[in-house]
C-alpha cells in the first residue's frame, strides 16, 4: 500500500486495540489524543503512507544501534509516535512554473504537491521512557536518509543533555553496522582505496555530525532564545523543554526560522516540570485547548503521559498512563524505589512526583508539600476575631493583607487579600495571567489603576471590606518597608494598640515559621482561597548556619507575599494572645 486516505495506522490501531481490551491503560489526554487520530483517520483529505513508516523502522534497526554497542529494537511506543510524523500527509496544490522549450514561452502550471501533516510533535513522558533516543532517530533518519534536510538542531537545558541525542549516531557512525552506515563510514565496496578519511562521507567534526553527501549538519545549540534565533533547521529536537529554568519559548523562537522551509519538523521531549507559571505552561495550556478540540490544529501530534490523580500514585497498576515504557526502559522495581524516597525525604517529593508521574509540582526545597497546598472547603470566617498581618509591596509583588482567624484547638482560619496595579497585570505572561484571573475572579486579588499602588487606595478598599465580612482586628503585624503611611493611619483611625514591627531575617522568623509548618501539616491551617494556595507553594526556606530559616522565593514572579503577611499576623497574635481570650 502507498498512499491511501482510507486506511486504518498500522501502530495505532494496534494500540487501540489494546487500549480498548484493557491490556493497556491511557490517562484522559492520550484518550482524548486517540480522538483527534480517529478524526485523522475519517478526514478523507489525509492520506496514510505504510511504506514511508515502515521505511523509517527498517532504517532505525537495520543501520542503528544502542550506545553499548546492541542492536536496536524500536519500542511499540516508539513506532507509535513515529507513525504521526512519518505516516500523515496531505496534497497542496502550488502554482509552478514550467520553462519554455526554445519556440514557446514558459509558463506556470497548477501542480499537487505532497506536504508532511505533522510538524511539531510534543512528548510530554516521564523520565526513563528513552525520548533522547526517540530523538536520536528522527534526526538520525533525516540526517542520512532525507536528502532535502540540510540544517538540523537539537538543544536541551544543559549541553550535556543535548548531546545525549548524539550519542547513538555517533556510536553508530563508529561501529557502522548497517550497510548504508558502512558506504557513508568506508566507502563504496568497490572503491576501498586510498586514505579512510577521503572515502568517509559521514563523521563527528567541530561543528556537530555532518553528512558530506547530502549536505546536512546536525549541531549541538544551547536552549536559549539568542542561541536558537534566526535559524532555519529543516529538523529540531528539544529535549526537556518543561524542565530546568527555562521560562523563554525556544520552541517558538525555533519555529519562527523553521517554519520558513518546506516539511519542517520540531520534536519537543519532555518529562513534567518542577518550573510552575513558565513559558513551558503556557504552550501545555495551548496543547490541552487542542487536545480538548478548542481550536483545530492538525498539524500538531501530542503525547500526554501523566497519572490522572495524585492518589494513583500508590497503584502500581496505574503507572503506566505516566510511564508507557515501564518494565522495558525502566523497571517497576525503581518507581518503588522512589515511592518510598518520595515518603522518607519530603525534599524529593516534588521532583518525584514531576519526573516520573508526570504530575505538574513545584520544585526546589519548598517549604510547604504539595498536601499542605491543597484548599479546604469554603470558609467565611464572618464576624470573627483576627490578626492581620501587613506586607506592602516592592515592584510588581502583591501588597498583601493576610488575616488569622484563632479557632482553638481546630487551629486557625486564613483569608487574604491583596492588590497589583493594572499595569502590572497587563504585563504578565499567558500562563501567570490565566491564574491571577482566577484570583481575581475568587476575589482575593484587586486590581487598581495605575502605575503604582496608592496606599491610600488600598486603605479605603480594606476598609471597606472587614467592615462587609465584620472582622474584628485584635492585632496588626506589619513589615516596616513602606508600611509607614499606611501604619500611620490605621493608629490614628484604630488606636495604637497590638501594632507589632516584625524584622525580616531568620533570627525573628525562624521559630514562627517552624510552629506554622507544624500546624500546616496537621492541615490546621484552614484556607479556601487558590491565590493563597499559590503563595504557599512559592514559598521556599533559607537557613543560616545556625540552623535558623527566612521566608525567601526562587523567582521574581513566584509571590509570597500572602504567606509573608500570615507571618507577621502570627507574630502579632502571639505577642498579643491576651487580646484575644
Amino acid at each position: 500500500m502507498k498512499l491511501s486516505n482510507t486506511a486504518t495506522p498500522r501502530y495505532y490501531g494496534q494500540f487501540r486495540e489494546a487500549v480498548l481490551r484493557g491490556e493497556i491503560l491511557v490517562n484522559n489526554e492520550i484518550s482524548l489524543q486517540m480522538n483527534r487520530i480517529d478524526d485523522r483517520i475519517r478526514n478523507p483529505a489525509y492520506y496514510y503512507d505504510e511504506d514511508a513508516v515502515e521505511g523509517f523502522i527498517l532504517f532505525c534497526e537495520n543501520e542503528l544501534t544502542l550506545t553499548d554497542g546492541s542492536d536496536l529494537h524500536l519500542l511499540d511506543t516508539f513506532k507509535l509516535w513515529a507513525e504521526d510524523i512519518f505516516g500523515w500527509y496531505y496534497f497542496e496544490k502550488r502554482s509552478i512554473f514550467i520553462p519554455g522549450n526554445g519556440q514557446e514561452p514558459g509558463g506556470y502550471e497548477d501542480r499537487w504537491v505532497k506536504k508532511r501533516l505533522i510538524n511539531k510533535q510534543f512528548l510530554i513522558v516521564a523520565r526513563g521512557a528513552a525520548k533522547s533516543m526517540y530523538a536520536s532517530c528522527i534526526q538520525n533518519y533525516f540526517l542520512n536518509v532525507d536528502t532535502t534536510t540540510t540544517h538540523q538542531v537539537t538543544t536541551a537545558p544543559t549541553m550535556k543533555q543535548a548531546d545525549e541525542v548524539m550519542s547513538p549516531i555517533r556510536t553508530a557512525i563508529t561501529r557502522s553496522r548497517g550497510p548504508l552506515f558502512k558506504f557513508l563510514t568506508e566507502g563504496s565496496i568497490f572503491n576501498t582505496t586510498g586514505a579512510k578519511a577521503n572515502r568517509t562521507k559521514l563523521a563527528a567534526t567541530k561543528k556537530g555530525i555532518e553528512n558530506f553527501l547530502t549536505g546536512s549538519l546536525l549541531e549541538v545549540r544551547a536552549m536559549t532564545i539568542d542561541k536558537l534565533q534566526g535559524l532555519r533547521p529543516k529538523v529540531t529536537t528539544i529535549d526537556e523543554w518543561l524542565s530546568g529554568n527555562i521560562r523563554e519559548d525556544v520552541i517558538g523562537a525555533v519555529e519562527q526560522g523553521a517554519s520558513k522551509l518546506d516539511d519542517w519538523l520540531i520534536v519537543a521531549t519532555s518529562s513534567e516540570g518542577t518550573v510552575r507559571n513558565s513559558a513551558g505552561d503556557t504552550i501545555k495550556m495551548e496543547l490541552m485547548d487542542i487536545l480538548r478540540g478548542d481550536y483545530i490544529a492538525d498539524h500538531v501530534s501530542i503525547w500526554y503521559y501523566r497519572l490522572d490523580d495524585i492518589e494513583e500514585v500508590a497503584n502500581p497498576n496505574m503507572w503506566q498512563k505516566a510511564q508507557p515504557n515501564i518494565g522495558k526502559t525502566v523497571s517497576y522495581e525503581t518507581y518503588q524505589r522512589d515511592v518510598e524516597r518520595a515518603e522518607k525525604a519530603p525534599s524529593t517529593r516534588n521532583d518525584i512526583l514531576a519526573k516520573r508521574f508526570g504530575i505538574p509540582m513545584a520544585g526546589y526545597t519548598y517549604f510547604f508539600t504539595y498536601e499542605e497546598t491543597l484548599p479546604h472547603r469554603r470558609r467565611s470566617f464572618w464576624k470573627c476575631v483576627c490578626s492581620m498581618g501587613v506586607d506592602l509591596s516592592q515592584g510588581d509583588d502583591f501588597c498583601a493583607f493576610t488575616f488569622l482567624f484563632p479557632l482553638g484547638r481546630d487551629g486557625f482560619g486564613i483569608k487574604t487579600r491583596c492588590y497589583i496595579t493594572s499595569l502590572t497585570l497587563s504585563r504578565l505572561p499567558g500562563a501567570l495571567r490565566v491564574k491571577y484571573n482566577e484570583f481575581i475572579n475568587e476575589g482575593s486579588l484587586m486590581i487598581l489603576d495605575g502605575t503604582v499602588l496608592d496606599m491610600m487606595d488600598v486603605y479605603d478598599d480594606l476598609e471597606e471590606y472587614i467592615d462587609a465580612m465584620q472582622y474584628d482586628v485584635r492585632s496588626v503585624g506589619f513589615d516596616p518597608y513602606n508600611a509607614q503611611e499606611f501604619i500611620a493611619r490605621w493608629e490614628k483611625e484604630n488606636g495604637p494598640y497590638a501594632i507589632e514591627k516584625v524584622i525580616q531575617g531568620s533570627k525573628t522568623e525562624s521559630v514562627p515559621l517552624g510552629e506554622l509548618k507544624k500546624l500546616s501539616e496537621e492541615r490546621l491551617l484552614i484556607f479556601d482561597q487558590e491565590l493563597f494556595s499559590f503563595t504557599m507553594g512559592n514559598a521556599v526556606t533559607e537557613e543560616d548556619t545556625n540552623g535558623n530559616r527566612k521566608l525567601l522565593k526562587k523567582h521574581r514572579d513566584e509571590k509570597i507575599d500572602a504567606v509573608s503577611a500570615l507571618l507577621n499576623a502570627y507574630v502579632a497574635y502571639k505577642l498579643n494572645k491576651d487580646e484575644f481570650e
